[in-house]
């Protein structure tokens, strides 16, 4: 799927989310993850995780992205770049969103043509859509 989004903006994404990656607030696990949303008018809307001593009070970096855009008036989102690891390593495996997060991502887009991409660089990444992360998906269409 990589072919479905060009891989200059990719790189973009993950470079953005790369750099707040570095922002992370993770002193209980370590594990530090960034995220970089890309709107419909092509702004880059970066994320990281939060932690908190009280576990169920921890932000992830992807809803973080979100809710960032959303405070911007920005709710048309093409993309998502998500890089993580442990702190003070290389990342080694590919990270894809939490359940959470992919329902939030579920309720601003079309999960079809939403791409997430995965990634342990710029240059080593995978593409899904987000119906493929989060089929038969629950969202605002079946309010209607």
């Amino acid at each position: 799927m990589k072919d479905s989004l060009d891989s200059g903006k990719c790189k973009s994404l993950i470079f953005a989310a790369l750099e707040a990656r570095k922002k992370a607030y993770a002193p209980y696990s370590k594990f530090k993850v960034g995220a970089a949303l890309l709107t419909s008018d092509e702004n880059i809307i970066t994320g990281c995780n939060v932690e908190n001593a009280s576990y169920p009070a921890c932000n992830c970096a992807e809803r973080t992205a979100v809710f960032k855009a959303i405070t911007m008036d920005k709710k048309n989102f093409e993309a998502i770049a998500i890089v993580a690891g442990k702190e003070n390593e290389c990342i080694k495996d590919y990270t894809s969103p939490c359940g959470v997060c992919r329902q939030v991502l579920r309720e601003f887009v079309d999960p079809v043509k939403f791409k997430v991409i995965m990634a342990k660089s710029e240059d080593d990444y995978k593409v899904a859509t987000l119906e493929e992360l989060l089929p038969l998906s629950f969202g605002p269409d079946n309010l209607a």
